[in-house]
């Protein structure tokens, strides 16, 4: 079984180019972008549309947020073993599948007709947009080398970042143009055609794979991570009902499967099994224990300051769902702008680029916080417009170069395993700051506050976890730096971990 850059699905020969290279591979790579920006992008859009999906469907506060809340947790509960799952049995085929899943599970949503079917839709839908996640960074490693997987990891990480920061602007368009009573459906009925398209497309572009040997499921690490993931996110996607003050001991529980997840693991790779995520991806992959750890963090800041925002313009300034988006544009449009070229800087740069940009982003959203606290508020919006743009910059040299340097080294026979862990991470971190920091603004309005000191002790509790990314990022750095950054060269640990797996 091959396994370098050329290799194809869960390790086997691909009918293609010898040096690995397929003629319409970057054509397929912009199918993959669209189907991962739509599932990506369903994460942060419906959000802005739940008070009127709960007055029409006449549903209760806490049953309203299962359709965000129940998305993200089936999403996040899926990607490691759908990552896996690729790799062993086709990424090309399980792509597909789960792109049309997503298809047919937004019609669905669409055309509910009460709030039960529509959670439960939304269930499945995160399901699929799980399976679908690992499959575009795994077509990745599996279709590109050197330079130019750098520059396709940059188009990856721009979609990432900038689905999450155009979420509310996008729904707040829908919203505006589907006027009136069942408006928000469109929510969900836009993913049909274009999600129909690209599977077309991806039908005729993504890579063909010859057979290759079947590997047996580790079905005990699926059970332990599964349950871990599970026992940590409950609580977090629960927290406006009380899930966090209820349901805290499932925390413990949840460390003491994820504990078990990798003693289990240790034990299957020790035993020359196929784990379900390799321990020595951490241990003697170039990069991915420092990446997935700094994504992590990062996203406890990026994810819950976007909510706090929200929070603050529609119910603090009165603004509609589409300009309180808009008032948040600066940040995705620096974002777009510093993405698409810090994919050609990773490879110079390295993990400095990184650190300017968690600067960037710490010097943003802390002049934002600032503004909003102190600033007048006819003027306040206008005068963060160049202080978000920059924390846009900031961003879009965060998540592309992170993305790149975490996943370049990885094997490919390990990559749908690889991608889905780290965008478990991310979701994770994600959850914890969804849940935390609007549960920080709620607190400081409740004991008094005003609204301006509300969103800027969110905002400046979210810029913390930034800045313990920015740590991360700058340890890396300098000891990178004084030569000592790896615990071995990246051809070694690629021979050492295909040697026991290949």
């Amino acid at each position: 079984m091959e396994s370098g850059p050329g290799a194809g699905e869960g390790g086997t020969v691909p009918t293609q180019a010898e040096d690995g290279t397929d003629p319409r591979r970057w054509k397929a790579l912009w199918v993959t972008l669209v189907a991962g920006f739509m599932s990506l992008l369903d994460v942060t859009i419906v959000s802005v549309a739940l008070p009127s999906m709960q007055r029409d469907l006449h549903a209760s506060a806490p049953a309203i947020q299962w359709v965000v809340t129940g998305y993200a947790l089936s999403f996040a509960l899926v990607l490691v073993t759908a990552g896996r799952v690729g790799d062993a049995i086709g990424r090309r085929r399980i792509f597909l599948m789960a792109l049309a899943g997503f298809v047919l599970c937004s019609a669905a949503a669409g055309a509910a007709p009460n709030i039960t079917l529509l959670v439960v839709a939304r269930l499945a839908q995160g399901v699929a947009a799980g399976c679908l996640a690992p499959q575009n960074s795994a077509l990745i490693q599996q279709m590109f080398r050197g330079a130019e997987r750098g520059r396709a990891f940059g188009l990856f990480g721009a979609v990432v970042g900038i689905s999450s920061a155009v979420g509310p602007v996008v729904g707040g368009l829908i919203l505006a143009l589907a006027d009136g009573p069942q408006g928000w459906r469109w929510i969900f009925y836009v993913n049909v055609p274009v999600g129909a398209v690209a599977l077309l497309l991806g039908l005729r572009l993504l890579p063909r794979t010859t057979p290759g040997r079947r590997e047996r499921l580790d079905l005990g690490g699926v059970a332990l991570l599964g349950c871990g993931v599970l026992a940590m996110m409950l609580p977090l996607v629960m927290a406006e009902s009380g899930g966090v003050r209820h349901l805290w001991w499932l925390f413990p529980v949840s460390a003491a499967f994820l504990y078990g997840f990798v003693r289990w693991e240790r034990r299957v790779a020790a035993r020359e099994g196929q784990p379900l995520l390799d321990p020595r991806l951490v241990t003697t992959t170039r990069g991915y224990a420092v990446g997935a750890s700094l994504g992590t963090l990062y996203f406890v800041g990026f994810s819950g300051v976007w909510l706090v925002f929200a929070l603050f313009f529609q119910n603090g300034l009165g603004y509609s769902p589409l300009r309180s988006g808009l008032a948040v544009t600066p940040f995705a449009i620096g974002s777009a702008c510093a993405a698409a070229v810090s994919g050609r800087l990773v490879d110079r740069l390295g993990r400095l680029l990184t650190v300017c940009g968690l600067v960037g982003v710490t010097l943003g959203l802390g002049g934002t916080a600032l503004i909003l606290l102190l600033a007048p508020a006819h003027v306040a919006t206008w005068l963060t417009v160049p202080v978000l743009f920059v924390g846009g910059l900031g961003s879009g040299c965060v998540i592309s170069p992170n993305i790149t340097m975490t996943l370049r080294d990885v094997p490919v026979r390990m990559a749908g395993a690889a991608g889905g862990a780290l965008q478990t991470g991310q979701r994770l971190g994600g959850s914890v700051g969804t849940a935390a920091l609007p549960g920080i603004f709620y607190v400081v309005l409740g004991s008094g506050g005003h609204y301006h000191a509300a969103v800027a002790t969110a905002v400046g509790v979210g810029i913390g976890p930034i800045v313990g990314s920015l740590a991360l990022a700058v340890h890396d750095w300098r000891r990178h730096r004084r030569g000592d950054g790896d615990p071995c060269p990246p051809e070694v640990s690629h021979s050492h971990l295909h040697s026991r797996q290949g």
